[in-house]
């Protein structure tokens, strides 16, 4: 099965390639790294699938951005870090321009890219993961970490769980885990979660689980014995299920388990059947469902036998990979404003990236109202929007239980700062001066 959707893909995705040279003058290159295959491709298809579909509707419906079509690249990284390096650097020049972006789909890929990217001009977009200091693009110039990153993840998670307690006072005494995958994805999250726990007084305890994450025995018989008032997951692929799988086992409840957003899609709940019941995590900002956005899909790509997304079409995590593609569509769109109606270089790309303001208006016009809140980026702030909420399982699907959480910048703002900062004195970089920036 998987074999066939790669072929699929292949097919769709890169029969621009068959064009002439001449005509390959007038396409915009921009590379997919997937993965299909391994551990984690339970959660990597759909959300491939998402991106593929709107880089097709766009092709299909709209003949490419302001008349320049995307000629688009899958490379399989298996969520492999040297894979992801290989694929990046096989796919970098492509097309007349070279890559628009890239999205590594990794926070380890990220780590191994982000030198590579500064050094290459090429943007790296890092949707809802990535390096939470890249939020300072006066340092971060090339990374874009869009919607939020994971110090707003754990700022947001813990502002429900207060919420759930009944006040952020109620924190103090508790006992909060964060089950995470042991990997730079997992870690992103820990130095938030402990300047959180200094302020409000609850006991943090962080648990690593060894890649792929099919074995958490020994972390659950500490859980239960330990006895933790919550338990945060920041897992990925068969992380996830198996963790809902196994806190049953330890009759640990589930309805005190709030997962990170790329712990809240439906192949991490349907493997545990009704042992998944009450599970909760965080949404970044969308969820589960169909839109306008997916009607446009239906019409002009699926019913013209390229969609990819049959199987998953609406779902989190297919959901999440359109919302994905039309951010960088926009910022090649943005871009063009400036630079002309032609395929763009990253560096250009990256001037749209950093000037991309998403209203209300436009995201209704895109057909992702419902889907998205308004996000605005600038020299300072490469996250563009820190909100979310929360979604439980019901057994049959996911439903929202919360109102919107903003993350709170007075705790996660210091950590960039310090971080960030760090980073810069290490690689011997100059911060831009924000202010002369347009």
């Amino acid at each position: 099965m998987v074999r066939n959707t790669l072929v699929l893909a292949a097919a769709v995705l890169t029969g621009a390639a068959l064009a002439t040279p001449a005509a390959a003058q007038g396409e915009q290159f921009i590379p997919i790294l997937s993965y299909r295959t391994g551990a984690y491709a339970v959660n990597g298809v759909p959300y491939a699938n998402g991106v593929a579909d709107y880089y097709n509707l766009v092709n299909e419906r709209d003949g490419g951005i302001n008349g320049v079509k995307l000629l688009v690249e899958e490379c399989e990284t298996g969520y492999a870090t040297d894979k992801g390096v290989e694929c990046y650097e096989r796919l970098k020049g492509k097309g007349p321009t070279g890559a628009a972006f890239i999205n590594p789909l990794s926070t380890g890929i990220t780590f191994a890219l982000t030198e590579k990217t500064t050094t290459d001009k090429i943007p790296i977009i890092t949707m809802g993961y990535g390096r939470a200091d890249s939020k300072n693009g006066a340092v971060f110039m090339w990374n874009f970490p869009l919607l939020g990153t994971y110090w707003s993840a754990a700022d947001i998670a813990i502002q429900h769980v207060a919420k759930e307690l009944g006040g952020a006072d109620k924190l103090k005494g508790k006992k909060i885990s964060l089950l995470y995958h042991d990997s730079p994805y997992g870690k992103e999250p820990i130095p938030a979660l402990q300047a959180l726990a200094q302020k409000h007084g609850f006991e943090f305890t962080p648990i690593p689980v060894t890649h792929p994450g099919v074995e958490q025995k020994s972390q659950w018989l500490s859980i239960r014995q330990n006895k933790p008032d919550y338990v945060l997951v920041w897992g990925w692929g068969v992380m996830n299920g198996t963790a809902v799988k196994e806190a049953a086992a330890v009759a640990y409840p589930r309805d005190k388990m709030i997962g990170v957003w790329w712990s809240g899609a439906e192949p991490d709940v349907t493997p545990a059947g009704d042992q998944a019941v009450g599970y909760k995590a965080l949404m970044l900002q969308h969820g589960a469902g169909k839109f306008k956005v997916h009607e446009e899909i239906q019409k002009h790509v699926h019913a013209k036998g390229k969609g990819l997304g049959k199987d998953d079409f609406g779902q989190v995590l297919y959901n999440r990979g359109v919302v994905n593609a039309m951010l960088g569509v926009e910022a090649i769109r943005k871009a063009q404003e400036k630079f002309g109606k032609k395929p763009l270089t990253g560096e250009q790309v990256r001037w749209g990236l950093e000037n991309l303001n998403l209203t209300e208006a436009r995201i209704k016009e895109l057909g992702f109202e419902g889907v998205l809140k308004p996000v605005k980026i600038s020299c300072t702030d490469h996250e563009g929007a820190r909100d979310g909420r929360v979604q439980q399982w019901d057994g049959k699907a996911w439903k929202v239980i919360s109102g919107w959480y903003t993350a709170n910048q007075a705790t996660t703002e210091p950590l960039v700062k310090d971080i960030s900062a760090k980073y810069a004195a290490e690689k011997k970089i100059t911060p831009r001066d924000c202010s002369k920036e347009s």
